[in-house]
């Protein structure tokens, strides 16, 4: 592996990471469409900004950026605030707003500029290794490895030291602002921390590719457990498997590096979608499948039972009539029957069905509940 590859992989692994943390909040809180939002208004702070400064390596044009993304999230937050529109419909009026004012003021008025929605959206992480940070000779790397590691360590951080705070106010805003842990401003400092994160990484890995990591990976945790610190650790575990592995993709099919990545977050959350141990599709299936099995063999055992404990004729246990009593098809009442056989709930004597002390048990652990 070369020295460029390296430092692509770093950097998309440290960004997925970055990305992760505090996209694992806005999961929670069922925004995740909010780092969508923003990574798309900050076009409008980038564009302001610039008319502002007329430079493009200003640092302004980042704090613009920053700011619109808050200014994103407040503006949402007061639509939510009057109770008329729910939470993704308000995402969905403020930031097609702002992008689309955005794209109007590049079209008009920067037609000369080397500034456009395309490289904010889709960016190229390809080419971040070019741009290197030198101090007096010296070459310390990719500048864009520097500028992600930064905002990583102020992600992990804000989340150390908040992270009760954000918790209680994740689950229960209601009873953090009773406690006085102020739930808005945690939700702006949260917020303004997804602006950041998203402006830091739109000019080395694009916004689609920070949209991607911010939420597969966290959805993808939140299938796999219901602890919040192993949530994140998790998330962050995902985001670099999409990572390296949308990287390989990309590799083996000559294709986008951001797209193979984006991609390959969404295979990784259908393999955690499927496959999740307890909240997967795969597993639901099973424990439908049992639970729909073992409540017709309990009810099986517990006709028989009440056969016995009735004396009945022994037309009530006769395999052939027995689809009659149960009001089952004939199909199905086999089936139950012959599962129940192998359970060794019941045994099967000529055309006659009858109880072992395993099913008597349990039928009358069954009419016992009820």
């Amino acid at each position: 592996m070369s020295t460029h590859q390296f430092e692509i992989l770093l950097l998309a692994s440290m960004t997925a990471v970055t990305c992760a943390l505090p996209g694992v909040f806005l999961v929670l809180r069922r925004v995740a469409l909010m780092s969508d939002a923003i990574s798309h208004a900050i076009l409008l702070g980038i564009v302001l900004a610039f008319f502002w400064t007329k430079n493009l390596a200003s640092p302004l044009l980042i704090v613009g950026a920053a700011v619109m993304g808050i200014v994103t999230v407040a503006l949402t937050e007061l639509i939510i605030q009057t109770r008329k529109l729910k939470k993704d419909a308000a995402i969905g009026l403020v930031f097609p707003f702002l992008f689309s004012i955005g794209v109007i003021l590049l079209n008009r008025f920067t037609g000369d500029i080397h500034l456009d929605a395309d490289c904010v959206l889709f960016g190229e992480i390809a080419f971040a290794p070019f741009n290197r940070l030198v101090i007096d000779g010296v070459d310390l790397g990719p500048q864009s490895l520097w500028t992600t590691g930064a905002i990583l360590v102020l992600n992990l951080v804000f989340i150390t030291l908040f992270f009760k705070e954000l918790k209680l106010a994740t689950f229960d805003p209601g009873l953090a602002a009773a406690l006085g842990f102020m739930p808005v401003a945690l939700n702006y400092g949260l917020m303004s921390l997804v602006s950041i994160t998203a402006v830091a990484s739109f000019e080395s890995v694009g916004s689609i590719l920070v949209v991607a990591l911010m939420i597969a990976p966290p959805a993808g945790a939140y299938l796999l457990t219901d602890r919040l610190h192993w949530m994140l650790a998790i998330s962050a575990g995902l985001g670099i498997i999409s990572a390296v592995g949308g990287y390989l993709m990309a590799y083996l099919l000559d294709a986008s590096i951001a797209g193979s990545m984006a991609t390959f977050a969404g295979i990784v959350f259908l393999f955690v979608f499927v496959f999740a141990p307890e909240r997967g599709l795969l597993a639901r299936f099973i424990v439908r499948r049992w639970t729909k099995w073992n409540f017709a063999s309990d009810t099986l055992a517990v006709h028989l039972l009440n056969s016995e404990m009735a004396h009945a004729e022994d037309t009530e246990r006769i395999v052939s009539h027995m689809n009659e009593h149960m009001l089952w098809d004939t199909q199905y009442t086999s089936e139950v029957i012959a599962q129940s056989i192998q359970d060794g709930l019941i045994r099967k004597t000529g055309d006659k069905l009858s109880l072992t002390p395993l099913g008597r048990e349990k039928a009358k652990e069954s009419i016992s509940k009820k």
